[in-house]
């Protein structure tokens, strides 16, 4: 009777031991799925320029970011984009618009030829203290992907005035005024 038992807890031990091995292997192979998985999503994922159709009209910015650096309050607030027209017709830009009331693009209004380099003027409102990374998406003829532009930076409080002129204490030489 006592083999009985140990015999079962021997095929209890053993059936313990079989299934966690079972469970680390599945937990292996969840794990391998998830990562390439997670690869395979990353690498489909990339960012891709707004192409043309065929025929028509591309912009080929300089740099698609601007960066102010650390400024001071109250700096320069313009800062351009400088851009090319690489296709081969005219493009034109629809709109320009700043991601909020503090970020003002100027852009040019009539078509830009073949060929023909332009700059998108962008202000930032400087008096604003601290990091900032906004944005300027424009809508052109030639894609329904808005192009996006980016400017960031950090502007720090300006120093404070020194003083002017101290005002006269009263004595006997300015008549005790």
């Amino acid at each position: 009777m006592v083999s009985f038992f140990f015999d079962l807890d021997l095929d209890i031990f053993v059936l313990h031991s079989f299934m966690n091995k079972i469970l680390s292997k599945m937990k292996k192979i969840v794990t391998l799925f998830a990562l390439i998985a997670m690869i395979c999503s990353v690498s489909f994922a990339q960012v891709q320029e707004a192409a043309p159709a065929e025929g028509g009209a591309m912009l080929k910015f300089e740099s698609m970011v601007v960066d102010y650096g650390k400024i001071e309050q109250g700096s320069d607030p313009l800062r351009m984009f400088k851009f090319e027209n690489i296709g081969d017709a005219p493009a034109v830009i629809k709109n320009a618009k700043g991601s909020c009331g503090c970020t003002v693009p100027e852009w040019p209004k009539e078509p830009i030829m073949m060929g023909e380099k332009s700059e998108i003027k962008v202000r930032y409102d400087t008096k604003r203290i601290g990091k900032f990374t906004k944005r300027v998406t424009l809508t052109t003829n030639y894609s329904d992907e808005p192009i996006v532009l980016t400017i960031k930076g950090e502007v720090n409080k300006k120093p404070a005035e020194p003083a002017g002129v101290p005002e006269s204490a009263p004595s006997i030489l300015n008549g005790g005024k």
